[in-house]
């Protein structure tokens, strides 16, 4: 049980690694998935606020339902459409500050990358869309991307597809699509933003229909089917 109430302010990230002996990216990974999970709220400036746990950031019910009824195509279709035009926005809207966190969250991914782990964690991924998500200065856009990413942490078919994707080649790939990315957002270029993104999720929709059982009665990635990247454009 946390020791601090809603709306307590934590200590910054280097007194909470002294105190728990760990490093501060270790720290940063853990405050980065409790703003995922809507436990804390980062504020530009005044520092990471505890939330409300009992509030409306929590999934409930319903929402374990919609998350387990959606298969993994049908989580990567609405990703598509949500996170392209998050990230065409962002790219009118980041600063500095924001593409220096994006920054960061390439270089974590290459670290954990490198580690070579069978398993080893994908922290930098997340902490790279959901920089891009917060670059839009919209809560409702970010808040958006965190209930989506949400779903699909915890959603059982899309766990069990993900597992097979274990393989350094694949993230390497997608490491490639995020410097795309970054490069249109720094050009402040909106439709190479949002082309971008959206190929880097058609991409490991690509991979995720390799390892998919298509002999499988509730396979559904044919309702998927890609839309050129034309018409995303238009």
């Amino acid at each position: 049980k946390t020791p601090y109430n809603p709306g307590e302010r934590l200590p910054p990230e280097r007194e909470i690694a002294e105190m728990l002996d760990v490093t501060r990216t270790v720290v940063r990974e853990a405050l980065i998935m409790l703003e995922i999970k809507g436990l804390v709220e980062v504020r530009r400036g005044a520092g990471i606020y505890v939330l409300d746990s009992s509030g409306s950031h929590n999934t409930d019910s319903s929402d374990a339902n919609v998350c387990n009824d959606a298969g993994p195509f049908e989580l990567l279709q609405a990703r598509q459409l949500l996170e392209s035009n998050i990230a065409e926005f962002a790219a009118l809207q980041a600063t500095r500050e924001d593409i220096v966190k994006m920054r960061q969250a390439l270089q974590l991914e290459e670290r954990e990358l490198a580690s070579s782990a069978p398993g080893s964690s994908e922290s930098g991924d997340m902490q790279f869309h959901l920089a891009i998500a917060e670059a839009t200065h919209n809560s409702m856009l970010v808040e958006l991307f965190r209930q989506s990413w949400q779903w699909r942490e915890n959603n059982p078919m899309w766990i069990q597809l993900h597992s097979h994707l274990d393989d350094s080649l694949y993230r390497k790939e997608w490491l490639g699509d995020h410097k795309q990315i970054l490069a249109a957002l720094i050009k402040k270029d909106t439709r190479a933003a949002k082309l971008a993104m959206w190929q880097h999720l058609e991409n490991v929709k690509q991979r995720l229909l390799e390892f998919s059982n298509v002999d499988d009665i509730y396979f559904d990635g044919y309702l998927f089917d890609s839309w050129p990247l034309d018409k995303v454009d238009a």
